[in-house]
């Protein structure tokens, strides 16, 4: 088995490879539990709070996101100047202080501050999961990092809506919200124990307006660096799109609410079984070849399922059939997408991963919302929104390569493995 490659800087004492895994997972669990587990809730809390649009309650997953996004461009620069675990430790003071918050919420404008501020903490979970992979790994082995983290954050989903609605059958819809406090409070603890400190003293860099402009000007003008992040925007759009939608598709388009948490779990795990491939594969084949693959067939099932859907044959089996393997090739695009747009950004990672987190997550949830937004009582729109940004995907992919795929074009030392 190839050992994994340490990046220069690297050389810093911790947990061994499996729990250095297990912690970025989690990093990312936390906030995939803060999106899908409140799924089944949706309905009572509308009832609870007197929302009377049903799409109105897609703003309980768009706030969250909204906050995610935006705040992550603070944290890059403050990462790389008091060091990745400071900073982490404030962000999970926040998930666990606006989950409590979100809990006794009496109104839903109260639910919706508190979760945005909820999304505020968890933009540090993000930046740091991603600026710690890269302190100590870089290339195709940080591929691999990513790919099996994104596993364990992609097991999540499959669970986070049944453990929703098992909370509902047993408790109120505020314990759900009061899960994540319990969660955020756990990892809290794990990780002021076992993870230590990645950022080298020497590598921290002053808050200076001047050089996070130019970091921040590199990371947006790097056309490698800047493709890919547009590409994974893309991309999580259609994502976001199918998590805003997801549920009222089952209630209201197929009448099966009981199968909602099925379907969903079978969507997703497409998307688990696919990082685990990736993750065994991408070291031999390499990031391009198998992203690039992946988002043809991506493009490929979603054009199929929305013909499926305008022509009126859509049932809830070819939706879930359909919809897997749609979300099995996005199982194989974002891990490598955000490992090849961080690829050039080593010497600047925490305030690269901020820009690209920034960039992806907000005008991702942003499109997301858009797409959720025209739910017609058919699933059509969805279905719409992910040809779209599929191609949109693809043309920003041809922009960083220049025209070419699945081979990068003048490979330099540092990007010859992806």
């Amino acid at each position: 088995m190839t050992s994994p490659t340490l990046a220069p800087a690297a050389a810093v004492k911790g947990p061994g490879f499996p729990e250095f895994v297990a912690l970025i997972a989690m990093m990312m669990a936390l906030n995939a539990l803060a999106i899908d587990s409140m799924l089944p809730a949706l309905p009572a809390i509308g009832d609870a709070l007197g929302v009377v649009s049903e799409n109105s309650r897609q703003w309980v997953i768009t706030a969250y996101l909204l906050g995610f996004g935006v705040t992550q461009i603070i944290y890059g620069p403050l990462a790389d100047r008091f060091g990745r675990k400071p900073v982490l430790m404030v962000g999970l003071g926040l998930y666990v202080l606006f989950s409590v918050l979100a809990a006794f919420s009496p109104t839903f404008e109260l639910l919706i501050a508190a979760r945005v501020g909820t999304g505020v903490g968890a933009a540090a979970l993000r930046v740091l999961a991603v600026s710690i992979v890269r302190d100590r790994y870089s290339g195709r082995t940080m591929a691999r990092v990513m790919s099996l983290s994104f596993l364990v954050f992609l097991g999540v989903p499959i669970l986070a809506p049944t453990l929703g609605q098992a909370i509902l059958t047993v408790a109120p819809w505020p314990w759900v919200f009061g899960v994540l406090a319990l969660g955020g409070a756990a990892f809290a603890t794990w990780a002021a124990i076992r993870l230590p400190e990645t950022l080298h003293p020497e590598d921290r860099m002053p808050i200076q307006v001047g050089r996070i402009a130019s970091a921040f000007r590199q990371a947006l003008t790097n056309r490698q660096s800047i493709g890919y992040t547009l590409a994974i925007t893309a991309i999580s759009g259609a994502l976001f799109g199918f998590i805003n939608s997801s549920q009222q598709i089952f209630f209201d388009v197929f009448h099966e609410p009981q199968l909602f948490t099925v379907v969903f779990a079978l969507v997703a795990g497409g998307i688990a079984v696919a990082s685990l491939l990736n993750a065994r594969l991408v070291e031999r084949l390499g990031s391009r070849l198998i992203s690039h693959t992946a988002l043809l067939g991506f493009i490929a099932m979603s054009s199929i399922h929305a013909a499926v859907a305008l022509t009126g044959h859509e049932t809830i089996w070819t939706f879930a059939v359909l919809q897997a393997l749609t979300m099995f090739c996005f199982g194989f695009i974002a891990g490598n997408f955000g490992s090849m747009a961080m690829e050039p950004m080593g010497h600047i990672a925490g305030t690269a991963s901020s820009a690209q987190g920034f960039i992806s997550t907000t005008f991702g949830a942003s499109l997301g919302f858009l797409i959720g937004q025209q739910f017609n009582g058919s699933a059509a729109p969805m279905t719409i929104g992910f040809v779209s940004l599929g191609l949109t995907a693809l043309v920003c992919v041809l922009f960083a390569e220049r025209g070419r795929l699945f081979k990068a074009r003048n490979l330099s030392p540092v990007l010859a493995p992806s």
